[in-house]
């Protein structure tokens, strides 16, 4: 390394550092790599004109959408609440909301199977709120899952932004409701739009809560995290391939619209 005309050499420290990234860099490029050399233009286009599988794509688009709104519209008063709340039991609120971030998202999955099996799941289906093995289940397994991400993101932006002028709009006559809309609200713009990215591609790529609680039936409830299952369990491996490369290409999509919305010089963001 030259700097200033100077031969500067690395440390073994920096050597360790630099050895380590590159070479978990390296290996992810060589899996997503593999990947996309082993399908083929023609597969896309298969994909594109299978009936159920366009049937599942606008399934997974619709479900994500409804999804990460919903999951935005419940973070936001939860994030401001842990955030700006003092309250008893704030941080074991705080450890609850994050439950579903630790969990394996099968054991969701599985949890809400047995909960609409219980009188209260029975009573809410029973007035026609139906979510078992339904479209309505995918979006709720999702909402549920990807809500804590959004949390997260949300009360991030929140913990970052400077006080003070909050107290003042306070101090000035402003009510909660006011100081939160007019000062508040516009400084986390980016963070809300973050956490919108996140939700709607964690909820797209999602499968283990589909397979318990909505399962996987073909033009009903099957979406493309299901897909790659049911093409790899017919022996249909660059279906399979096509529909997992098209996964990866909206993951890539939405970290790097992620990334441009939080910065690289972020201070107290989770991720």
């Amino acid at each position: 390394m030259t700097m200033g005309g100077r031969v500067q050499r690395w440390t073994g420290f920096e050597i360790w550092v630099a050895a380590t990234l590159g070479g978990y860099v390296l290996g992810l490029l060589l899996l997503l790599l593999s990947v996309a050399g082993y399908v083929r233009i023609s597969d896309f286009a298969d994909f594109l004109r299978h009936p159920d599988l366009r049937t599942a794509l606008r399934l997974s688009l619709t479900t994500s959408t409804l999804a990460s709104g919903l999951s935005i519209l419940t973070a936001l008063p939860t994030a401001y609440g842990l955030s700006r709340g003092v309250f008893i039991g704030r941080r074991a609120l705080d450890t609850l909301v994050d439950v579903p971030l630790v969990l394996p998202p099968l054991v969701m999955g599985i949890a809400l199977l047995v909960f609409f099996r219980t009188p209260i799941g029975r009573a809410i289906e029973s007035v026609g709120l139906r979510f078992t093995y339904r479209p309505a289940g995918i979006v709720l397994a999702q909402f549920l899952i990807v809500t804590p991400y959004a949390v997260r993101t949300i009360k991030a932006g929140l913990d970052g932004l400077d006080r003070r002028l909050e107290d003042v709009a306070r101090t000035l006559g402003a009510t909660p409701w006011q100081t939160f809309r007019l000062v508040t609200l516009p400084q986390i713009r980016s963070a809300l739009a973050a956490s919108a990215i996140l939700t709607w591609a964690q909820a797209m790529g999602l499968f283990g809560p589909m397979m318990v609680f909505s399962g996987t039936m073909r033009g009903k409830t099957e979406v493309l995290a299901t897909s790659i299952y049911l093409e790899l369990s017919i022996g249909r491996i660059r279906m399979a391939m096509a529909i997992a490369l098209f996964l990866i290409g909206v993951s890539l999509t939405a970290l790097f619209l992620f990334k441009s919305l939080v910065g690289d010089h972020r201070r107290g963001w989770p991720w």
